[in-house]
């Protein structure tokens, strides 16, 4: 959970909250990257076993097809009914469409900033 990388104890606090407010009887789907990696981690580590019946897991398409074999069988999200159509890449298109807009936020030249001021 502390190596380098994606750090899985800021995903398990967000589903802790998250299970904390929803009904009890929900399923909670978790779409993320290495979704396959956080489930192992909560079934290796014996950590949390009361979500397990709570969540399903699924890795992105774009990421999925990165991980080895039996991961994109398990995990992939076209493999649940769960997921539907989704791709799992909502988020990278939002920031996407939203790249249109650095430009005109950004500082062009050093010159127009004063470091003293």
């Amino acid at each position: 959970m502390w190596t380098a990388g994606e750090k899985q104890f800021y995903v398990f606090a967000l589903l802790e909250t998250i299970l904390k407010h929803v009904p009890s009887h929900w399923r909670i789907g978790a779409l993320y990257d290495i979704g396959c990696q956080m489930d192992q981690t909560l079934k290796k580590w014996r950590f949390m076993l009361e979500w397990l019946p709570r969540l399903e897991w699924g890795v992105s398409i774009f990421h999925a097809y990165g991980h080895q074999w039996a991961c994109q069988l398990w995990y992939h999200p076209h493999k649940s009914e769960l997921w539907g159509l989704s791709d799992g890449e909502g988020c990278e298109q939002f920031w996407s469409e939203l790249r249109r807009l650095i430009p005109g936020l950004q500082v062009t030249g050093y010159h127009l900033v004063s470091l003293h001021s």
